[in-house]
């Protein structure tokens, strides 16, 4: 008893860790909202102020913004948060750091329940679990997901508690119902889950049927039922009310690029039997069986999905997208290479129920499906998430296998070589993380924004115009989120109307504050060109080859600096413009 009260100390001690990695300097590390997570603050926001998104759509179970359409439940879990800290990074990301410790609780759970075969006593049973939430807990994909506002850690959160519910209903079937509801969910949360989660359920019943079969029809009835109700909204949203839009333009099917390759591969072969061949030429039946578009799917299809387990992409590169992983750090720590290979071994040995040996193995190779269907799926950590939970599992099995085959002898030897490695690891990545990573990130996560925006409206007052520049990412919802512009004015005015504006051409704007770039033939110099002393300019730095922060005096004279903004590094992101009158008394 004593030694199940300890491990009991134990899990509360992981979940500790887990919301101490989550939550520490939230609002610090990433630097700064990128443009998603305040689009999705916005829309939060808009809710909060109107109960229609800013687009001006009333609770909508697909919400449209500036670049696509979003699936609605991480938004409306957003808008708690939001009220009580607004559109900041505490507002935005609260959600995904609660839901990511919540399921590292769920994991623990769910490992328990999954290998309860295949454990000898009820401490091995408390133990190993404990360990698979701590793996989870410390893991960087898991941490960096739930440290920024992404639907991925809700998403999974649900799935696990549905999976959880489903396999306690074989036995309690007032569970079943609940398991609907959390599995339904998913897809109300991120797009992966409305191919991945229908597949995995499926499985499901596929797999455990005799299980159902037994169930009484009332449960059966009362689940599918549950089922029904909350995912057949999002399904017939999904359809018709503009939720494919974002695959349909991701999809690999819709590569523009496919035609012309195989039009081009098909006249390269032609030229190897007559190089003089240059376009118009027929192609054979043998340029078409070698060379069309079914053969170029299915080469991508291919390449995505063994690009998915690579060690490039688990181990050593990562997610080059700096918002989805460091560059320093993989999605898994690279020690763990060795534990997952060997936990494939002891996982296919292990006394596991053969049902949840097969459902697991079903779970890591059908993961990877909605992320390989896109052209950049191969290596795309957010739609790749579903497999995190079974990887993890892998490598707990490889560290729980090594120790346990250890003999006595070498037994304290082996945990200490393994804790050591993984101090090692998770030491370097926390520095990574802290010191090296806001530097590195800081143009991933559009950093300076902030600044510039609250400057703006802190300035307005003094200027009957306002110009943001579109040089670099596209401003409109920068200036929305961190100005927290009233969604009523947004509404009334999306999308918003355009006129012309001397030196800048048709431009959009909202009330005084206009989005556009003007045409500048000598940089900077010919700036004051375009503005008057009432006209403040938000310019991008980049738009400028001079440092006005290092080097004052590049500034010229008829240009007054009302501030400037940098990056985390001291680079210049940006700087607020205007005529300086002075100058010309001078």
């Amino acid at each position: 008893m004593r030694k199940i009260l300890t491990i009991n100390k134990f899990i509360v001690i992981v979940l500790l860790i887990a919301s101490f990695l989550r939550l520490y300097k939230l609002d610090q590390v990433p630097v700064s909202l990128f443009g998603d997570e305040l689009d999705l603050g916005y829309q939060a926001y808009s809710i909060l102020k109107t109960g229609r998104d800013y687009s001006g759509n009333f609770m909508p179970l697909h919400f449209q913004s500036l670049a696509e359409w979003r699936t609605p439940l991480y938004l409306y879990s957003a808008v708690p948060t939001v009220a009580i800290f607004g559109i900041s990074p505490f507002g935005v990301r609260l959600p995904a750091a609660i839901f990511g410790i919540l399921g590292v609780w769920l994991f623990y759970l769910l490992v328990r329940e999954l290998l309860k075969s295949d454990i000898q006593n009820e401490f091995q049973n408390r133990v190993f679990p404990i360990l698979a939430a701590l793996i989870l807990a410390i893991s960087p994909w898991h941490i960096q997901y739930s440290r920024a506002g992404f639907e991925v850690t809700q998403m999974l959160t649900l799935f696990t508690a549905g999976i959880l519910l489903f396999l306690k209903g074989l036995v309690n079937p007032k569970l079943l119902p609940w398991s609907a509801v959390c599995l339904s969910l998913t897809p109300w949360v991120y797009s992966t889950a409305k191919l991945f989660t229908p597949i995995i359920i499926t499985v499901l019943i596929l797999v455990w049927r005799r299980e159902l079969l037994k169930v009484s029809r009332k449960w059966i009835l009362l689940t599918v039922s549950a089922f029904m109700i909350v995912g057949l909204p999002i399904a017939l949203s999904t359809v018709f009310g503009g939720g494919m839009a974002r695959f349909s333009y991701l999809s690999i099917f819709t590569d523009p690029t496919v035609v012309p390759q195989v039009g081009w591969d098909r006249l390269r072969d032609a030229r190897v039997s007559d190089p003089n061949i240059q376009f118009g030429v027929q192609p054979n039946i043998v340029d078409k069986l070698f060379h069309n578009k079914f053969l170029s799917w299915g080469n991508t299809l291919a390449s995505n999905y063994l690009q998915v387990f690579s060690t490039q992409f688990l181990f050593i590169k990562g997610d080059l997208n700096l918002r989805h992983s460091i560059s320093e750090v993989a999605q898994f720590y690279r020690i763990e290479v060795i534990f997952l290979l060997a936990g494939i071994a002891f996982f296919l040995i292990s006394k596991i129920d053969t049902k949840v040996k097969t459902f697991l193995i079903v779970w890591l190779l059908v993961a990877p499906l909605p992320a390989i269907l896109t052209r950049d799926g191969g290596m795309h950590a957010s739609r790749l998430f579903f497999i995190l939970p079974v990887m993890i599992l892998i490598i707990s099995f490889g560290i729980f296998g090594i120790i346990d085959r250890a003999s006595k002898s070498y037994r304290t030897v082996t945990k200490i070589i393994i804790l050591t490695a993984y101090i090692a690891a998770f030491i370097f990545y926390q520095h990574s993380y802290w010191v090296h990573y806001p530097w590195e990130s800081e143009r991933w996560w559009h950093s300076g924004w902030r600044e510039a925006i609250q400057t703006v409206k802190a300035e307005e007052k003094n200027y009957d115009r306002v110009i943001i520049s579109t040089a670099g990412e596209p401003p409109w919802i920068f200036f929305a989120g961190w100005y927290e512009y009233s969604p009523g004015i947004w509404h009334d005015n999306f999308p918003f109307p355009k006129t012309n504006l001397q030196g800048y051409g048709e431009v959009s704007h909202i009330g005084k504050f206009y989005f556009a770039s003007p045409t500048l033939k000598s940089g900077i110099y010919s700036l004051s060109e375009f503005l008057d002393e009432k006209t403040l300019y938000v310019a991008n730095a980049k738009e400028f080859n001079v440092n006005i922060i290092k080097d004052p005096e590049t500034l010229p004279k008829n240009l007054r600096l009302i501030r400037s903004v940098a990056y985390p590094s001291g680079e210049p992101a940006f700087y607020l413009l205007t005529l300086n009158l002075d100058s010309e008394q001078d």
